[in-house]
């Protein structure tokens, strides 16, 4: 799908035009490499006015230390909605500190507590070493539900592109494995389909995120399983065949970005397996737009769509956890 500058929404354009040649520098492995030394190089601490911000971190399985972000209410409330937010950045890109402007919405909108975990990214080790640290993040919510001051009957999972992938993974997984209950779900423009095959996704040449990085991206996090045609739906959403009994669902997506095609099957499977979605396809618009254009009104329209989702979400939807599933790690 050829992208033309003037099908891009007028407000997005200029930008459109700049981040055309972030993808084409910097998508490769060494350019991973480089962007993430230079982001942890340059974080400094939030400003997270008029939230508060902690770290945490667990152990995982082979003795090394899962870092995890924390954003909460000045005042400390309990009995709130918990919120695991996944970072995007093709599995190979980001941290979690990237999710502050979202971490405020959310909080904003509800008093919630959100816990962003410093996934491994696939130049580090690729799946399922990310699915795991989202994982056992989740669990740990779960069980330092009390202490944290979250309910443990909302517990809630969100991620933006590959975080939303992480986010549909997640919840295939947790719900195949019983441990936890997930009341909702917000994969945004997620990255779902290794097979990239779709129309769509096929020649797509759409600012922020295209076909050549896409490529690169599953590439890179799939390792020896990319091209495999029995890829785990764990790594790949879209390969699942089974949508029933997951959790109410908000999703968008750009009407040019190569996902479009792919968020729109994953909608109507989870809508014929009897799940709840509200979504949206927001005309003219690349890859995150709302992230890239904040100031733009379709921008704003879709965050306004998503937090009047999400505000419904925490007043309407509950999972009851199984005591029974301790799910102790």
């Amino acid at each position: 799908m050829r992208i033309k500058m003037g099908m891009i929404d007028t407000e997005l354009r200029i930008t459109g035009l700049l981040m055309t040649v972030i993808p084409k520098v910097f998508f490769n492995q060494s350019g991973f490499r480089l962007l993430n030394k230079l982001q942890k190089k340059m974080r400094k601490p939030l400003k997270t006015d008029p939230i508060q911000f902690t770290e945490e971190r667990i152990p995982r399985k082979d003795g090394s230390m899962l870092r995890m972000c924390l954003f909460a209410p000045k005042e400390a409330k309990k009995s709130v909605p918990g919120l695991l937010w996944l970072h995007g950045g093709g599995y190979a890109l980001g941290a979690p500190e990237q999710s502050e402007m979202m971490a405020k919405r959310f909080v904003e909108a509800s008093d919630c507590i959100i816990v962003a975990p410093d996934y491994r990214l696939s130049n580090e080790a690729p799946y399922p070493a990310a699915l795991e640290d989202c994982y056992e993040t989740l669990l740990w919510m779960k069980n330092n539900a009390n202490e944290l001051g979250i309910r443990d009957n909302q517990l809630m999972v969100g991620g933006d592109s590959a975080g939303g992938g992480l986010t549909a993974a997640l919840t295939l997984y947790a719900r195949d494995k019983g441990e936890v209950a997930i009341a909702f779900q917000m994969p945004l423009y997620p990255m779902l389909d290794d097979r990239m095959t779709s129309e769509s996704a096929t020649d797509n040449n759409a600012p922020v995120w295209n076909s050549k990085s896409n490529f690169v991206c599953w590439k890179q996090y799939l390792g020896e399983l990319f091209g495999d045609p029995n890829v785990p739906y764990y790594a790949a959403p879209a390969r699942a065949n089974d949508y029933s009994n997951l959790p109410p669902t908000v999703t968008f997506v750009g009407e040019l970005e190569p996902f479009r095609d792919e968020v729109i099957q994953y909608v109507e499977n989870l809508r014929s397996a009897g799940i709840l979605v509200d979504f949206e396809i927001y005309k003219g618009c690349y890859h995150a737009f709302e992230q890239m254009c904040p100031k733009a009104r379709i921008s704003k329209k879709a965050v306004a769509f998503l937090a009047d989702s999400f505000t419904y979400a925490t007043e309407n939807y509950f999972a009851e956890q199984d005591k029974r599933s301790s799910g102790d790690t």
